[in-house]
């Protein structure tokens, strides 16, 4: 991830190259902004781009916002309750040069020189999506290994904020996964992709695709029903 100031707001994007001759600045429904660049661009040029479209960015930001679920309020504060794989984690915060997040014994600590509420959240949810980019793609590998015997190719897998849904298999033959779901355990993050993944071979939630769903994951209602009640 990587950021540029934009008069008192911080532009958070995420950089995906590809082969092509131009940058192009997107704007996904979660919020999220990703820059698609040529292999060979340099991040200086980037950031240049992501500066001059800066304006665009919010107004985009805030059309997509009106739309986003809502939260319980958090108000990032010492004592306060966050989720991480299936398990609960008192937030901690402690004065420091290094802005860090750690996970320690029963916490989940926040290093900070700053720690307004803005920061705290920013720290914070900056740190659940690179845990979420790290844990989401170990546990793919694991599920897509279920499939074997079909012989099927393997879909990119995208992080994505969605208001209603914590996965979808997208027409574009692309899982998409909600990162609110690096709080649920990780057989429940498993039973997400396993259920995607079942929609590579059968589109539709038809008594098929259940059959299917049913012979790879026997157990799936269990840890559908443990996922409602995680989060």
């Amino acid at each position: 991830m990587h950021h540029i100031q934009y008069g008192t707001k911080q532009i958070t994007f995420s950089i995906a190259n590809r082969k092509r001759k131009s940058i192009a600045v997107e704007v996904h429904p979660d919020t999220s902004v990703q820059i698609k660049a040529p292999l060979d661009c340099r991040l200086e040029d980037i950031k240049r781009i992501v500066s001059k479209r800066s304006k665009w960015i919010i107004t985009q930001q805030k059309f997509f916002e009106q739309f986003l679920p809502e939260t319980p309020k958090r108000e990032y504060v010492p004592g306060e309750t966050h989720s991480y794989l299936g398990r609960k984690y008192m937030l901690k915060v402690i004065e420091s040069e290094e802005n860090k997040v750690k996970l320690q014994g029963g916490y989940l600590v926040a290093y900070s020189q700053d720690s307004t509420e803005e920061n705290i959240k920013h720290l914070l949810t900056e740190w659940y999506y690179k845990r979420a980019t790290k844990v989401f793609a170990k546990v793919y590998d694991e599920a897509f290994q279920k499939f074997n015997q079909y012989n099927i190719p393997k879909p990119e897998m995208q992080i994505k904020r969605m208001k209603n849904r914590w996965g979808s298999y997208t027409s574009s033959g692309n899982i998409l996964i909600n990162p609110e779901l690096i709080k649920a355990s990780s057989i429940c993050i498993d039973y997400v992709f396993t259920h995607e993944l079942c929609h590579f071979i059968e589109r539709n939630h038809s008594k098929r695709f259940y059959n299917l769903l049913e012979k790879i994951a026997p157990d799936w209602q269990r840890w559908k029903l443990k996922l409602e009640k995680t989060i």
